[in-house]
């Protein structure tokens, strides 16, 4: 066995993929390009071993260097994305738009990842002001914010200990199943709301739909209904 940077054990012969697939979910979680350096200090490993990693990452357009060598994602993951839960996406993204553009609020589909909660798909209304990006990759613990507490409250019995390690059903989630939908305000990031209804397809990761937004919306029975809705159609749409 080998160690990472992060002190988790790899299986042997892993670490230059594990520092690449890590490289990726850095870049995807960094607000701004990167420089070589800061990579290299977040990998925890040397300047040369992170130069490495990069120039592999390159040389198959998952990562690309503007003039000033700061690093982002490339185009090659867009097309790799595409690929993950395609059904998922071809019914959602209709549903994701109409919602978009009806209350004027960031929409997007969280999907259930370990112990977080990932963006899969989302869409920004075509109208609207200071509204909220929710880039696909995006992710957060189920344990804090509202597409985690909707996704709990869809996990049967076997799932839940599964993912919670026997703990017992949150009170958030509790919630859920009682009303129809999760809300919460100002946990995964101040100053920002989020409502989202559990979302299942067969054969993909327990879901949300849900929106994102600044403040707390006024009409939130109405949007969560129209939540609800739209999450029946996709689930019938991606059979």
């Amino acid at each position: 066995m080998t160690t990472s940077s992060n002190d988790q054990p790899r299986v042997a012969g892993s670490q230059t993929l594990d520092r690449g697939l890590r490289a990726l979910e850095l870049l995807s979680e960094a607000a701004e390009p990167l420089s070589i350096a800061s990579l290299a200090q977040q990998l925890g490993v040397h300047r040369s071993s992170a130069y490495r990693v990069l120039r592999t990452l390159e040389e198959h357009r998952f990562v690309v260097r503007d003039e000033a060598g700061m690093i982002r994602l490339g185009p090659r993951l867009a097309a790799l994305g595409r690929g993950a839960a395609e059904s998922l996406q071809q019914a959602a993204l209709p549903e994701l738009s109409e919602i978009a553009n009806a209350f004027g609020f960031t929409s997007f589909i969280a999907m259930l990842d370990h112990d977080e909660a990932v963006t899969l798909l989302s869409v920004e209304p075509t109208h609207g002001h200071a509204t909220v990006a929710q880039r696909p990759g995006v992710k957060h613990p189920l344990t804090r914010g509202a597409p985690g507490y909707a996704i709990e409250s869809s996990l049967n019995p076997a799932e839940h200990r599964t993912v919670f390690a026997g703990e017992p059903l949150s009170e958030a989630a509790a919630q859920v199943r009682g009303r129809g939908f999760a809300i919460s305000q100002d946990e995964v990031i101040p100053g920002l709301t989020s409502v989202a209804v559990p979302l299942r397809v067969i054969n993909e990761p327990p879901s949300a739909l849900a929106i994102v937004c600044i403040g707390l919306p006024d009409n939130i029975e109405s949007l969560a209904s129209a939540l609800r809705e739209a999450a029946l159609r996709i689930e019938r749409a991606a059979h």
